[in-house]
């Protein structure tokens, strides 16, 4: 569905349903230079068992328009408006990598939109290097190459995705950044590295957390999730041992059954 949202229209995945009034609303974030489809299996889930389902795309990426955000203040603005536009009064908030941080401010700033917040792939504060900065500035393909080779376990590196036989999931990952025009990967990574309000934002969230985090990460390391873990005092933790940061198409079944427990547990 499209919305208007802060001048511009924004798309956002329902998983094929409509909107109820009756039903429970899950949002889903995503990742620097991706979209809603990477939250395909998870979002379809819940649409077709009982949730409302609003898998956005971000400014200027998938089929989003306006102007890229500069910051994870300016996304968490941007979601806030969405939900607003909808009127919709509480939802349970997933985000990966950049949309995690994004989901943790929009749940600092609008605490009244967020009923439950899913933190997937973060890191608080999240480092961003130079090398891959500067890449993503100027040699965009060696940046996506870069990210992809960080970004998935061993086993999915050789194209052992344990459901479809032939799947490559490094591929499938370059060629949605591909997808994006130029200039979405740098900003996104910016946006990442300067973001450092993390840790105040995790100290003012009262209500119940998951994070999801993959013991093979080399994007956001296990250990860098660590702050924002102790900081929030509701905080509980899913740790998928053999999976990557890309963990929601490395891992799907393990992710959504852990995002779907914590959406249903009171």
């Amino acid at each position: 569905m499209f919305i208007e949202a802060k001048g511009s229209r924004a798309y956002a995945y329902t998983g094929t349903k409509p909107l109820l009034e009756t039903q429970p609303t899950a949002v889903f974030i995503h990742g620097a230079a991706n979209d809603h489809s990477v939250w395909a299996l998870q979002s379809r889930y819940f649409a077709h068992h009982g949730w409302n389902v609003l898998a956005l795309d971000l400014p200027a990426h998938g089929q989003s328009e306006g102007a890229l955000c500069t910051s994870i203040e300016s996304l968490a603005k941007f979601a806030a408006a969405v939900l607003d536009e909808i009127k919709i009064k509480s939802a349970c908030v997933f985000g990966h990598s950049m949309g995690s941080l994004t989901a943790l401010q929009l749940a600092a700033d609008r605490p009244d939109l967020v009923a439950k917040l899913g933190m997937i792939g973060t890191a608080v504060p999240m480092a961003v290097g130079d090398v891959l900065l500067d890449a993503a500035a100027n040699h965009e393909d060696k940046a996506r190459q870069m990210i992809v080779d960080w970004s998935y376990a061993p086993a999915s590196q050789l194209g052992n995705n344990h459901k479809v036989p032939g799947t490559w999931l490094p591929g499938a990952g370059l060629a949605l950044m591909r997808r994006m025009v130029r200039g979405v990967l740098h900003n996104d990574l910016h946006a990442c590295k300067t973001y450092a309000n993390g840790l105040e934002a995790a100290k003012s969230i009262n209500l119940p957390t998951l994070f999801i985090v993959g013991e093979r990460d080399m994007m956001t390391p296990p250990k860098a999730a660590s702050a924002a873990i102790d900081a929030i005092k509701d905080a509980r933790v899913v740790r998928l041992q053999e999976a990557g940061h890309s963990m929601l198409s490395e891992a799907p079944d393990a992710c959504l059954k852990a995002m779907w427990e914590f959406a249903n547990t009171r």
